[in-house]
């Protein structure tokens, strides 16, 4: 690849791997009304739009996990700190998951919620951990990357095909993707094996 196209793909490895994500503190600890939560998706959340007119979180977007029975209902019209974060972590699994999988993830943290003897983490403590775990995955992803690069180069050296710089692009976007299906896969078949009420 030539190196023009090794230096755009250093930008977006950069942009890609900058840590966007709310955090606890970012979440006040007061009760917020639905316009407010969206606000805060949306200011602090933008830089992971595709495009500009995309929107991070919609008052749409929240009634319809209200009405899939994986939000936990709203009282006084306010969310609280607890359902923000679980807004936060569905718009994570949304990408890659349908909300009925999401539902399945979501029921045991529901019931615990709603239970005195809890047998689960707080749902701070448990998306505290999941921050810990994305920063760290996407510190190690640009690693990742070059590598799969370098493969990926090299695997073309002994062909002549034309255009090496766009065959590579081809081969990182069907790479990249291959790893994304797998873990989507894996995911559901966990969901399939661990979270699926009717089976034992």
């Amino acid at each position: 690849m030539d190196t023009k196209n090794d230096k755009n793909l250093d930008a977006l490895v950069s942009e890609i791997t900058e840590f966007n994500e709310l955090t606890l503190d970012d979440i006040p600890n007061i009760d917020l009304y639905m316009d407010q939560v969206t606000t805060l998706f949306e200011s602090k959340l933008h830089p992971l739009k595709r495009n500009e007119e995309d929107k991070i979180m919609t008052k749409t977007m929240i009634n319809n996990y209200a009405k899939a029975k994986i939000f936990p209902p709203v009282k006084s019209k306010k969310y609280t700190k607890e359902q923000i974060i679980l807004l936060s972590i569905i718009y994570n699994l949304k990408q890659s998951l349908s909300l009925a999988d999401i539902g399945k993830v979501f029921n045991p943290i529901l019931k615990d919620i709603e239970n005195e003897n809890k047998e689960l983490i707080s749902v701070e403590n448990l998306y505290d951990t999941f921050l810990e775990i994305k920063r760290e995955n996407e510190n190690k992803f640009s690693e990742h990357f070059y590598t799969l690069l370098d493969r990926t180069k090299n695997n073309l050296k002994n062909k002549d095909n034309g255009d090496n710089s766009k065959n590579e692009l081809i081969l990182m976007v069907l790479s990249l993707i291959a790893e994304a299906n797998m873990n989507i896969r894996m995911s559901e078949k966990i969901i399939d094996n661990f979270f699926n009420v009717a089976k034992k």
